[in-house]
């Protein structure tokens, strides 16, 4: 009985309103209707109405213009008062949305009655506080990572008159090793705080770019499916081809043959990328795209890198309203799809 009732629950805040409005509106109707039998009633025992009639020929035309005229007035003036009302609930969805993807969204109008002006002011005061935790966030880190580069280059200067020779070199992988997590943490924070406009990409364009730049680093087993003539795709260029160019190189760092296509359709538009390497356990699946989460357990060691690779092409996704889907393959390897929606909600 309940699922039969949901189906005409509506879904929107508007539509109930609406729907307690018209079934009090239907109550007193109804009452009205009942008040007008017993007066009838009570007019046929006084004999001054022609008894047998049936009930509802007795009713005045007049009764029923007024009922079908007081719906009508009140579902039309309900429908504007209910629009005005929720407005503003429907302003901060958009201002939450556009505040996802660009911490410098513009603040909420501090407008209207006072318990929008109040919802208002404190979603306002929450989004300067976020944005000045995330700014002073990536400060912090980014002078932290930058001041660390002097001590490295003394350790590296200093072990070089180091004479045994094995000490010498498990210092230096040491040091290879701080300075490219530093370089990948600076790399990782200028993806958050980027503030490039969005603009029309040739995505296939975009592809071909980053796979030649691939090729010409020497790995040939890169292959490209056809990937047809994609209508250009609204976004961020330096961000994507920085997401796109990592997973190659997490694909092509794991495994001997990596595919790449595009797939487009009217509701979003997908870059996959498989390879056919050992995959990734599916309790990590989750945690992998998480920043420093390195799967050693099913990567190898020996592959380099500190684990922001699919953390920056997740954050780029998201900061186009998509998503980064990972998944094992059936016969083996990783398939990332990096999803990018054509179309993305309000932003103001």
């Amino acid at each position: 009985m309940r699922r039969f009732l949901s189906w005409f629950r509506p879904k929107t805040l508007s539509g109930r309103m609406m729907l307690i409005l018209v079934l009090g509106l239907l109550a007193a109707q109804a009452a009205s209707l009942v008040l007008h039998l017993n007066e009838r009633a009570g007019l046929m025992a006084a004999g001054h109405v022609p008894p047998g009639m049936p009930a509802f020929e007795a009713l005045p035309l007049r009764f029923i213009w007024h009922v079908s005229l007081t719906l009508t007035t009140v579902i039309v003036v309900s429908l504007v008062a209910i629009r005005w009302a929720t407005k503003p609930l429907q302003q901060m969805t958009d201002a939450a949305t556009a505040f996802a993807h660009d911490l410098d969204a513009a603040p909420l109008d501090e407008s209207g009655p006072i318990e929008v002006r109040r919802a208002a002011q404190a979603f306002n005061f929450m989004q300067q506080r976020l944005r000045r935790l995330v700014v002073e966030r990536g400060r912090a880190l980014a002078a932290v990572s930058h001041d660390l580069r002097t001590p490295l280059m003394r350790m590296r200067l200093r072990a070089e008159l180091i004479d045994d020779s094995a000490v010498r070199d498990k210092l230096n992988a040491d040091i290879d090793a701080m300075q490219a997590m530093v370089g990948g943490l600076l790399a990782y924070l200028r993806g958050l705080e980027d503030a490039e406009p969005a603009q029309r990409i040739n995505m296939v364009a975009l592809l071909a770019s980053v796979i030649e730049d691939e090729r010409a680093m020497g790995r040939a087993t890169l292959s490209e499916s056809a990937p047809g003539s994609p209508a250009p795709y609204e976004g961020k260029l330096s961000i994507l081809k920085r997401a796109i160019a990592n997973l190659l190189d997490n694909a092509v760092a794991h495994g001997q043959h990596v595919t790449v296509r595009i797939e487009d359709a009217p509701e979003a538009l997908r870059v996959v990328i498989e390879d056919d390497g050992p995959g990734i356990p599916a309790a990590l699946l989750e945690r992998v795209t998480e920043p420093f989460v390195r799967t050693d357990a099913a990567r190898r060691l020996d592959t380099g890198g500190v684990g922001l690779g699919l953390a920056i092409a997740r954050d780029a996704a998201a900061c186009h309203g998509g998503q980064l889907i990972l998944e094992n393959r059936a016969r083996g390897g990783l398939r990332a799809s990096l999803v990018l929606p054509r179309t993305r909600p309000a932003q103001g």
